[in-house]
């Protein structure tokens, strides 16, 4: 079958993936001398940094979303497939999809990542919560507000304990932001949802198996961090790491064990790769390996960008961090690069700009480390600073508008209205 893409005299890239990497891809090879074909399993780009406040009711899932066709209408020379990539045939230059084939002159693969589970078993992986999509976010949401109104009804106390505990795996910004969002409504809005439950019991674990929080960022921001969840009633616990998850209980290295019917896993992630490359492409956690100027190696004409790209450099000795502002920049400098390809110049090998960090733990409490480290704030201007960066990095004006009037509520309210169970059941699923 065809995917019905007009032929024409131009050079056609085709972009695997409608993440950060590859919108920007797209969107900077506007007008150019490219037919630009963008392939993904989803017909929407997720604003993945606020998947949390999408779980913890807060935000609208559509507001962290934006249709890809509407994003390809601002491209005159696109097209939009909705299509799964079942595997590359680089010798021929054509990509076998679960829609049919397609021909390309140049491939990017922008696929991004999917959650690492290390080297737990499948059955304590399996029953991980993973926050990865918009999907998981809501079944995440639907999950633990289901198992509130089942503590409402339970009487063995260690059931109800298990069902009021929250564990977060993983100290990162996502985990760090999703243990403040927990603790706040812990502490102002559960408990007048659920007057006959007794949230002083109710324990939100956030455990990290290295010695620090928020890794890659400055010591005083990392101690901030952990005084502002400790300050929101989070229980965190350094150099604590995941053993098994059975029947309710969580064992850790230590040999304790904590009842909980939710374990939220934002402990790490892995590339999600393609098929059809040469195995020597893929290093073992799913990455690819590039050169300085994205190109696979050992690969003509196909690129990686993104989190999906490894690119070891000098500065960069374990590649860089898998974050939206490497995934912009590459995407942006590839379409130069292509364009300059066509044109016969030599491309221009990526560098890194460094933007800084930044995490939120919740109400006026942020911390953010700006380039180089060699300034670090902390509290309610981070806050600011925080809920800044993130709108204007929203695709659409729409979403912009209506995330900052869902914060203006919440924070006017201190409230957050979309404590909604919208999935299916738990009773629909057994």
């Amino acid at each position: 079958m065809d995917l019905k893409i007009p032929q024409t005299s131009q050079k056609r890239i085709v972009i695997i993936g409608g993440g950060f990497a590859g919108i920007n891809l797209a969107l900077h090879l506007r007008n150019t001398d490219f037919q630009v074909v963008l392939l993904d399993k989803h017909n929407y780009h997720t604003f993945q940094p606020l998947l949390y406040q999408v779980a913890t009711g807060g935000l609208e899932p559509t507001s962290i979303a934006y249709p890809l066709r509407k994003l390809i209408r601002k491209i005159p020379n696109a097209f939009f497939r909705l299509a799964v990539v079942e595997n590359i045939q680089p010798d021929q230059k054509i990509i076998k999809t679960d829609i049919g084939e397609l021909r390309y002159d140049y491939l990017a693969i922008a696929t991004g990542s999917t959650t690492n589970f290390f080297n737990l078993d499948d059955e304590t992986a399996s029953s991980m919560k993973p926050l990865k999509s918009i999907p998981q976010s809501l079944d995440l949401r639907s999950y633990i507000l289901e198992n509130f109104e089942q503590a409402l009804l339970e009487e063995n106390e260690i059931k109800k304990q298990a069902l009021l505990n929250i564990a977060i795996v993983g100290g990162g910004p996502t985990g760090v932001e999703l243990a403040g969002a927990m603790g706040e409504l812990k502490n102002h809005m559960l408990p007048k949802d659920y007057p006959e439950i007794d949230f002083s019991k109710m324990q939100v674990h956030l455990f990290e198996a290295t010695d620090r929080l928020l890794g890659p960022m400055s010591p005083d921001s990392r101690e901030r961090a952990v005084k502002y969840l400790q300050g929101f009633d989070v229980h965190v616990r350094l150099q604590c790491a995941v053993q098994s998850y059975k029947d309710g209980f969580l064992t850790l290295n230590s040999g304790e064990t904590l009842p909980t019917e939710t374990v939220i896993w934002t402990a790490g992630v892995k590339g999600a790769p393609v098929n059809g490359l040469p195995d020597t492409a893929y290093l073992p956690n799913g990455r690819i390996k590039v050169n300085p100027y994205n190109e696979v190696i050992g690969t003509p004409d196909i690129y990686a960008i993104g989190d999906i790209a490894y690119m070891e450099l000098q500065d960069f000795p374990r590649g860089h961090a898998m974050v939206a502002p490497v995934a912009i920049q590459q995407g942006e400098l590839l379409a130069k690069n292509l364009q300059r390809k066509i044109k016969g110049q030599s491309p221009e090998p990526f560098k890194y700009y460094d933007k800084g960090s930044m995490a939120t733990v919740g109400r006026n409490k942020a911390v953010v480390d700006f380039p180089g480290q060699k300034l670090k704030i902390g509290g309610f201007v981070a806050w600011i600073a925080w809920m800044f960066v993130h709108l204007m990095s929203l695709v659409g004006f729409r979403n912009k508008l209506i995330v900052f009037t869902g914060w203006v509520y919440n924070y006017l309210n201190y409230d957050r209205t979309l404590r909604l169970i919208i999935r299916s059941s738990k009773r629909d699923r057994s």
